[in-house]
């Protein structure tokens, strides 16, 4: 009986899946990327990412919620510097902040 539910469970979860990813690719010829619904759509979804990163620095949970909050906001400093003076490169940083709350963590022993 468990694995008959497990298995209907993963049929539906398929099915849900790959529905949506078929209306996705016949829509998708017929959507102008210059739409204001596009603009919208952009616009909410860099939202939703920045109140997540927002989120994560300010109020974080599980191992990065051990560091102190300086060290967070150091680092975020660092890549925030580092995005503006090497043209927007996220990459790069993404790095830099990275090795900063770690040598920070490191050095500082959290």
């Amino acid at each position: 009986m468990i694995e008959s539910s497990a298995l209907i469970v993963i049929a539906s979860a398929a099915i849900a899946t790959y529905a949506s990813r078929a209306v996705g690719a016949m829509v998708s010829g017929k959507i102008t990327v210059d739409s204001p619904i596009i603009d919208w759509i952009t616009c909410v979804t860099y939202a939703l990412l920045a109140g997540l990163v927002v989120r994560m620095i300010w109020m974080p949970i599980g191992t990065l919620g051990n560091t102190d909050d300086w060290m967070r906001f150091s680092a975020a400093g660092v890549g925030l510097t580092v995005f503006l003076l090497t043209k927007h490169n996220v990459g790069l940083s993404v790095l830099a902040g990275s090795l900063t709350l770690i040598g920070l963590t490191s050095y500082f022993g959290v």
